[in-house]
């Protein structure tokens, strides 16, 4: 087990040392190219916005900065070899930015959400920038106003996809925000803008897309680490970024159904390591509390919370286009492994995520088929094994779905599993469990005559 530090660093003339804690491994994070380019995704996102007209804060700057530390710690720290119990690591992140003093009061906030998150241990200090780099927001003259009226994140998911869909239809003009991490979201993500834009032709809606990736062999002796619990703070940090470059007070939109942001454990093995929070509610309150402790005009909703993803496939405003677009959308926990069998980039079928997607298409555009080509298209073709990896999912579906229809009473004690609900009215709560048990329902229906063994 080891303990990692992250410094962010800004080039030759950085002179500062920081002091290491006993067993910490550093890892220099330089945040400067060729001593004057701003690197790692964070120049060009500045340059990228501007051609936008929209020009960041100092503060958005430095939480895509912090959000850049996350982001390095999270995929480039090894559970496996670097964690006491193969899953929780201990990461300390010291951060350049504008205004230490105020990001070291707004720590104890981002360290809870990033603990939750992640299952880590996180450490979060603050330093001033070096003076030369005092300012990173080029100046620049505003002639006028960006066209933007709303924020968006745009993943390349099915969700999203509704999500920019309704915007338009309502005659809104989003900055769509998306984060090109590899080639199975980045195309996707590419190929639907296109479509969106075609249907939309002259409607001055965009999108932002920041490569933010770092080596592999950035941390000495450690490998990379694929679960990537972390990627929500950087995708919601980019769409911070972006919104304090709007005049107006803005709303951040993040489209997730209910049962995904939810993520209720589906048996008594799926916690911890197997339950993702990256849109749970109390995730985003502790955002929320951040962000106005920071002063920054904007706030993070998701305006799906309360549905399922079947509802918005069926309420989607614009039904042909989502008919015709939803194959192109990526739900899969890990389209790229079916790359063992020959296959290219794929939707498994089997995986959660997968799942609750052909549950949601199958009733969404019903009488219409899915139009998704999955690895495994026929669910019921087979018996499938609990012991290997393509049954796991499909069996605990099957367990909580008897476990709630058994005792529907359940849903309103279930839903308190993954994380705090204390933020929430009491209408809220009971909202959640109804969409928990509409949500689980809906998978029951794609499962009803799927087979698993051994039982």
């Amino acid at each position: 087990m080891n303990r990692h530090v992250f410094i962010g660093h800004f080039g030759p003339s950085d002179a500062t040392q920081v002091p290491l804690g006993v067993d910490e491994k550093p890892t220099m994070l330089d945040f400067l190219a060729n001593d004057q380019t701003i690197d790692h995704g964070i120049g060009h996102a500045l340059v990228d916005t501007g051609r936008l007209g929209v020009h960041p804060s100092e503060r958005g700057v430095d939480l895509l900065t912090l959000a850049a530390h996350v982001h390095a710690a999270d995929t480039r720290v090894s559970r496996e070899t670097e964690a006491q119990d193969g899953w929780t690591r201990e990461l300390r992140l010291v951060v350049p930015v504008s205004d230490p003093d105020l990001w070291q009061s707004v720590a104890p906030t981002f360290r809870r959400l990033l603990n939750f998150l992640t299952g880590d241990r996180w450490t979060l200090q603050f330093r001033p920038r070096p003076g030369r780099f005092s300012t990173l927001v080029p100046a620049g003259l505003q002639l006028s106003s960006p066209p933007f009226d709303s924020v968006a994140l745009f993943s390349g998911g099915l969700d999203s996809l509704i999500g920019a869909i309704n915007l338009l239809e309502e005659g809104r003009t989003p900055l769509l925000i998306s984060h090109a991490g590899d080639s199975a979201t980045s195309e996707p993500q590419s190929k639907l803008y296109d479509a969106l834009t075609a249907e939309y032709a002259g409607r001055p809606f965009k999108r932002l897309r920041v490569w933010l990736n770092f080596p592999e062999s950035l941390v000495e002796e450690s490998a990379g680490e694929p679960t990537t619990r972390g990627r929500s703070f950087l995708f919601f940090a980019l769409g911070v970024f972006a919104s304090t470059g709007l005049p107006e007070a803005t709303t951040l939109l993040v489209p997730e159904n209910g049962l995904i942001a939810l993520n209720v454990p589906l048996d008594p093995l799926r916690l911890g390591a197997l339950s993702t929070r990256t849109t749970h509610p109390f995730y985003i309150a502790r955002w929320n509390e951040a962000l106005q402790l920071l002063d920054l005009r904007v706030r993070i909703e998701n305006p799906y919370w309360d549905k399922t993803k079947g509802e918005m496939v069926r309420r989607c405003a614009n039904r042909e286009l989502i008919k015709r677009l939803a194959s192109t959308s990526v739900s899969c926990s890990s389209p790229t492994k079916g790359r063992w069998h020959g296959l290219g980039v794929q939707q498994c079928g089997y995986c959660l995520p997968c799942l609750i997607r052909r549950a949601s298409l199958a009733s969404g555009l019903h009488p219409d088929p899915d139009p998704t080509t999955y690895t495994h298209q026929d669910l019921t073709a087979r018996a499938w094994d609990t012991r290997e990896a393509e049954g796991v999912q499909i069996r605990s579906f099957q367990f909580a779905i008897d476990r709630l229809r058994a005792r529907p009473e359940l849903a309103s004690i279930l839903i308190h599993k993954p994380g705090p609900l204390s933020d929430e009215t009491p209408a809220n709560r009971e909202a959640l469990a109804d969409v928990y048990r509409r949500g689980l329902m809906e998978v029951g229906d794609l499962l009803k005559d799927v087979r698993t063994m051994p039982l």
